[in-house]
């Protein structure tokens, strides 16, 4: 039976990995982003719960807190592309988001003996923690979603960013808030880790090869679609290094994932704290309203998905110009409506959360757009781009609330902020650019298997001139076979 004969079924063990990495890119995010929220919650009791601790933390110890996170996350990119590789997926993933829990667990224990730079310091081995996890994702949609179905399984996948950013964003003011305080937010954050990690250890598998639960009909579709050799899962693949760094559109996608980090970071740090400076809002309607935008980013990444869908199997449009065209909207509205959004004061409130929900919202596109390249480009070494990217990428959220607590002096000072909002912009239509005139979905020649095969016959001989009429035969039915 072919494999566009055999479907598969409906839903399978492969929607069941993709639920796995939405629930775990949530409870990374929830654990990573709500010190947004617990910052201005520790150092403003009166908006939340008056019976904990508060502290008198300056602008600048706040920017070193919400980047800290990130000085630990660069450096475990490669590591955990690496790591995934040689041990798999499964095992990898599941210790680095149980140490993201222990660090939960422990942050109000250490904020209460080191303040801000013990808050800093348990931050960081969060990062470290949470840094192998996103090249093993990628690996792992690679090895389980259908080239047919990649787009969509990667995309309800990767809606766990939004679905994360609204718990921090939301149920942290909620919390914080509550009878638990500033520190049940890392305490539920914890939780929500190790009860995933219980699920990831059940349910998950490296490959479909050696999952307990997937049928034979699914089993076929998957690696029949593939198309790779028998001893694929057990093969490490050599790395081509010299040819993904001198790929103009890998290079491309480098740029564009920078530029959506610096924008993005600077709405998912910031907006909680310029809707309690500049719009004057306390705690409760702050909870709310900073988890609103990205309410309608997770919306309208079901609405960018159903769209592709239909556009793909229509096939309207071929995946590269999908991919760009998605990205375009997500990066280029933005630009223009953060700008807006700096020019506006307390008194127009309304309109500034309209304008932050709309760019946020089409923000979304930006994982069908840009983020599921990796795959695109290299299926053999998705892990190592998404590394290579998101070290790069994620050196700029360590900047960004430097530059933001640079500028920012006064919290409550509009023109500061608009030149925060400016910055962000530019890095939008900039990177979006680089990416519209570089990038592609086309898989590359570097990711064959035997891509790094040495060409005996050719390196042997030095030349072709001195081969008989047989062995020049041979000599092009090899080299073809070897390409």
């Amino acid at each position: 039976m072919s494999a566009e004969i055999n479907k598969g079924p409906v839903v399978g063990m492969r929607h069941v990995q993709a639920l796995l990495i939405f629930l775990n890119i949530t409870v990374m995010f929830l654990g990573r982003l709500n010190v947004g929220v617990s910052v201005v919650a520790m150092t403003n009791a009166e908006t939340t719960n008056p019976d904990f601790p508060e502290y008198d933390w300056t602008e600048a110890e706040k920017s070193y807190i919400l980047s800290s996170f990130f000085w630990g996350y660069i450096f475990t990119q490669f590591l955990g592309g690496y790591l995934c590789k040689r041990y798999g997926v499964k095992r990898v993933m599941f210790w680095g988001v149980f140490g993201s829990g222990v660090c939960s667990a422990l942050t109000p224990l250490f904020i209460g003996f080191g303040e801000w730079q013990a808050y800093c310091g348990i931050r960081v081995l969060m990062g470290l923690a949470q840094g192998v996890v996103f090249p093993c994702i990628h690996q792992h949609l690679a090895r389980w979603s259908p080239p047919k179905e990649r787009n969509r399984l990667g995309a309800l996948a990767h809606t766990g960013i939004e679905c994360g950013n609204v718990s921090a964003m939301f149920f942290s003011g909620m919390i914080a808030k509550s009878s638990l305080g500033w520190p049940g937010i890392s305490y539920v954050s914890a939780g929500c880790a190790f009860f995933w990690c219980a699920v990831w250890f059940g349910f998950a598998a490296n490959n479909p090869t050696e999952s307990r639960f997937i049928g034979k009909e699914e089993l076929h579709f998957i690696e029949s679609s593939l198309k790779h050799s028998e001893k694929y899962h057990k093969t490490i693949i050599p790395i081509p290094w010299k040819a993904i760094w001198t790929s103009a559109p890998f290079l491309a996608l480098l740029v564009v994932r920078c530029s959506e980090n610096w924008g993005l970071s600077t709405l998912q740090a910031e907006i909680p704290s310029y809707m309690n400076g500049v719009l004057d809002m306390d705690m409760k309607s702050n909870a709310f309203f900073s988890a609103l935008p990205f309410l309608a980013m997770w919306i309208m990444s079901y609405i960018y998905l159903v769209t592709a869908d239909v556009l793909m199997s229509k096939k309207s449009v071929t995946l590269t110009v999908l991919r760009k065209t998605y990205n375009t909207l997500a990066f280029w509205i933005p630009a223009v409506t953060l700008v807006g959004i700096g020019f506006l004061g307390k008194d127009q409130k309304n309109y500034a959360i309209a304008l932050m929900t709309i760019s946020v919202g089409v923000n979304s596109g930006q994982t069908i757009g840009s983020v599921l390249n990796t795959i695109d480009l290299s299926e053999n070494h998705a892990s190592i781009l998404m590394g290579i990217v998101n070290t790069a990428a994620n050196f700029v959220p360590i900047a960004t609330p430097l530059v933001v607590g640079w500028i920012v002096e006064d919290n409550s000072d509009r023109t500061e902020w608009q030149i925060v909002f400016i910055i962000a912009s530019v890095f939008f239509f900039v990177g979006n650019l680089v990416y519209l005139i570089f990038g592609t979905a086309v898989t590359q020649p570097w990711d064959a298997e035997d891509y790094l095969q040495i060409k005996e016959p050719e390196l042997a001989n030095g030349s072709n001139s001195q081969k008989t009429p047989k062995e020049e035969s041979s000599f092009k039915i090899n080299e073809n076979t070897s390409r």
